[in-house]
């Protein structure tokens, strides 16, 4: 294994360290309970937003932190779920008197520690609620989750409830808009190569150089089949097959189209991806009204992508498009 580490036990502090000092005048970190925070949170005029799940997926959630989506983010261990004391104590840190919104990927440590989090929450009077965010079409279940898996799709939950709340939408309405988007966002992705976690220093599995494992896991779990790798076309087309057919997304549909590369694709290769995948919902009467294409739910340093579509409407539409101001940015 070559990757700058010291303690693999001090990478998601060294890692959260250095976001918090590279953004000092909009992210605020908390060491003892593994927090990033907007430094202006709470605002008692919005609704916060919070998220979390283990490490290893950046730039989820950590650094989506910020002016027009996450108030907060409490990361496990890489690939591992936050305590629930360290959710309670985010909850409690940036508590507003419009309450608090919990959105969390279905996985089962995740939903334990959120929901046990939520708990003590409302015990304490704080208005607090909580979304499932289950985009992957990949599997119904697996020994990670209690459902359908939560991946890259629930980029779009996180930028329309923000937005919302940036609005000033209530608690109720912030959370209706967070189920509406995730109802109609699905993804499929695969794996071209393992990842590699610091603590454990080699491959998480083992993937033969001519296979491919079609619909795995953000943690690499096993998704639909393994398979002999084909051409881009053929790897993309069945892809895209898997989430326009699990809605269904029709003709006449308008959509966001994401391709997120997964660690260690690089970024050429996922623009081929998108054009391909562009191409193939053209032939299908499918129209792209907004284009994501980069890193935003990785594993690590795997290489492979995954497709995510959002069946568009206005308000959807406005709400992808508002304003927001987050660590991942360009000049």
């Amino acid at each position: 294994m070559k990757k700058f580490v010291n303690d693999p036990k001090d990478y998601v502090s060294q890692m959260l360290e250095g976001l918090a000092l590279a953004n000092p005048d909009t992210l605020r970190y908390v060491p003892e309970y593994n927090l990033i925070m907007r430094a202006d949170a709470p605002r008692e005029d919005k609704v916060s937003i919070v998220q979390g799940s283990g490490s290893g997926h950046e730039p989820a959630h950590v650094m989506t932190v910020g002016k027009g989506m996450l108030d907060a983010a409490c990361p496990g261990d890489v690939f591992a779920a936050p305590p629930a004391d360290y959710v309670y104590e985010t909850v409690r840190l940036v508590a507003s008197a419009k309450g608090v919104l919990l959105l969390v990927n279905n996985y089962t440590g995740d939903r334990m520690a959120f929901e046990m989090a939520e708990e003590l929450s409302q015990a304490d009077g704080v208005n607090v609620r909580t979304l499932f965010i289950d985009d992957d079409v990949a599997v119904q279940d697996s020994t990670y989750t209690v459902g359908r898996r939560g991946v890259a799709g629930n980029f779009f939950v996180m930028k329309a409830v923000g937005a919302a709340a940036e609005r000033g939408a209530d608690l109720d309405e912030v959370h209706r808009i967070g189920e509406k988007v995730n109802s109609v966002t699905r993804t499929m992705g695969m794996a071209l190569t393992a990842c590699t976690p610091p603590a454990k220093g080699s491959p998480l599995f083992e993937l033969p150089d001519d296979s491919v494992e079609m619909g795995v896991g953000i943690h690499g779990e096993p998704g639909r089949r393994r398979e002999k790798l084909r051409s881009a076309d053929e790897m993309v087309r069945e892809l895209v097959d898997a989430v326009v057919d699990d809605l269904p997304f029709s003709s006449g549909d308008r959509v966001a189209l994401m391709v997120n590369g997964l660690g260690g694709t690089p970024i050429g290769e996922l623009y081929l991806v998108y054009g391909l995948a562009h191409r193939q919902l053209a032939e299908r009467g499918i129209e792209v009204g907004r284009s994501y294409v980069g890193e935003y739910c990785t594993s690590l340093d795997m290489a492979g992508a995954s497709v995510t579509l959002v069946r568009l409407d206005d308000e959807i539409f406005d709400l992808l498009t508002d304003p927001a101001e987050i660590p991942i940015r360009v000049f």
